[in-house]
């Protein structure tokens, strides 16, 4: 079945307003019900009191004609003493008069021509066997002749002079229970004008009730979808008059007090929690290039010769990889006072090759490859960026190859795919495990003993400012490749 028709899918207005009109209908059809029976129950307390008079005026008139008769009293003579009285008294009393003798044999009848249908000339053991367990020697049973219903009396015909029966008088009524039927009938007319009416008062009263109890519910409702932890709530000013939906209302307005209590405190440690992040981020970055220019200087210091012809050269290039890390850590520090991203992009349209393989000269690992596949690919991307994504996955990789590990390759690829410029680090380290793949890029998530975890999170968000993505593939124990994607400019 739809959910649409489910009662749990109703509002409480609907809620409300069925129930009164259910509620108005099952009173209407109780009252109905409770009418008719009433009705029916006067019916047979009117037919069982006519019954019993007709039945004490008739035995008054035989008993009457018993006294008269010179025939003894007894079962014998019964048809003798009735045998012209009987016509007499049924045309008298309107009704058919059968006298039976003690077993249930046909005595005498009156045969009135008016009631229809063969009378039995016997009466059954069973109803015999109850009028001699009656105490008031009489007994009351219903039978049917041609399709017409009929209440049969049964009593004695006493001989009061020996205290002893002597027959059986029966005498059948037939109930007319038209007049009660058309009581019902007009009740019923009546009764439906007035239950329409009552339906009709009833939806309007039920309409204009059920609104008027769910309008503040809704009001409250309305506030509580609009409720933001993010903006100012205004409270319920609203009185019902109704003692839970003002307690409802007074909860709700306590709770916005609550709730922009929270949402200032909330806002503190938002900024608190954000300037925390920045400068978690801002030593992150600063710190990235301080160990390969430390160890650049280390090893200048060591092998530079002043008699070297190319001595000039080495120096120059020596201090422009300086200067270039110099202006990276530059640019992050004025970000960070800015309080802008870090840092600010500034697209410049370089070659992807030259940049990269001078970013690689602060390296002094001697298992470091470069291989290009063309010698100039052009994009648009902010220099010292791209030095960032370079430094900080070679690092990685670096740090990814065991010390102890006697075989050590990193290899950093350049190529073209589709006006991408696809550049690959590849490792033969140990590999990252199958449950850190989801959260590698995820900020201070990081499998090494040091570091914050915020590297491979910052570079993945400049490739993607770039309209770039960044992917790996790693195995255990057998190495990473971590592979960027960068639009490149067609020439």
């Amino acid at each position: 079945m739809n959910t649409l028709f489910t009662i749990k899918n109703w509002s409480l207005r609907v809620r409300i307003f069925l129930a009164m009109i259910l509620v108005t209908i099952i009173s209407s059809v109780l009252i109905a019900l409770v009418s008719i029976l009433h009705f029916q129950f006067e019916s047979q307390e009117y037919h069982q009191e006519r019954l019993l008079r007709k039945e004490m005026q008739i035995k008054q008139h035989i008993e009457y004609v018993m006294e008269t008769t010179p025939h003894p009293l007894i079962t014998a003579n019964l048809a003798s003493i009735f045998e012209g009285k009987i016509f007499e008294i049924a045309d008298i009393h309107n009704i058919e008069i059968d006298i039976y003798d003690l077993n249930g044999r046909l005595i005498i009848n009156s045969r009135a021509p008016r009631i229809k249908g063969q009378i039995a000339p016997l009466i059954s053991e069973n109803i015999i066997q109850h009028l001699k367990g009656s105490i008031s020697n009489r007994y009351v049973s219903l039978g049917e002749a041609k399709g017409d219903t009929y209440q049969f009396s049964y009593s004695y015909l006493i001989d009061h002079v020996e205290n002893k029966p002597i027959g059986i008088i029966r005498l059948p009524y037939k109930q007319d229970d038209s007049y009660y039927k058309n009581e019902i009938e007009n009740f019923l007319k009546i009764f439906g004008l007035v239950y329409l009416g009552m339906i009709i008062i009833s939806i309007w009263i039920a309409f204009y009730l059920s609104r008027y109890i769910t309008k503040s519910l809704e009001t409250i409702s309305k506030r509580l979808t609009e409720t933001s932890l993010t903006q100012k709530n205004e409270k319920i000013h609203l009185v019902t008059n109704s003692a839970e939906i003002d307690r409802l209302i007074a909860s709700y307005n306590h709770m916005i007090d609550e709730l922009e209590e929270s949402a200032n405190k909330l806002a503190i440690g938002e900024r608190e929690g954000a300037w925390r992040e920045m400068a978690k981020q801002v030593a992150h970055e600063i710190k990235n290039p301080l160990t390969p220019m430390r160890l650049t200087v280390q090893s200048f210091e060591m092998r530079f010769n002043p008699e070297d012809p190319n001595s000039k050269k080495k120096l120059k290039d020596f201090s422009k990889t300086l200067i270039q890390q110099i202006d990276t850590m530059s640019a992050v520090a004025s970000a960070f006072s800015n309080f802008a991203s870090m840092p600010a992009q500034q697209n410049e349209t370089l070659n992807v090759v030259d940049v990269i393989n001078l970013s690689l000269d602060i390296f002094n690992e001697d298992f470091i490859v470069f291989e290009a596949e063309s010698p100039e690919i052009i994009t648009k991307i902010d220099r010292t960026q791209l030095v960032r994504i370079i430094t900080n996955l070679v690092k990685n990789a670096i740090q990814a190859i065991p010390e102890e590990q006697e075989h050590k390759t990193i290899k950093v690829l350049v190529s073209k795919s589709n006006n991408n410029a696809i550049i690959k680090v590849i490792d033969n380290g140990k590999g990252i495990a199958k449950n850190d793949f989801d959260r590698i890029f995820e900020p201070k998530f990081t499998t090494k003993t040091s570091g914050m975890g915020l590297g491979l999170a910052i570079i993945k968000n400049i490739i993607e400012n770039y309209n770039g993505s960044i992917t790996f593939k790693s195995e255990l124990g057998k190495g990473t490749t971590f592979k960027v994607k960068l639009p490149i400019i067609n020439q």
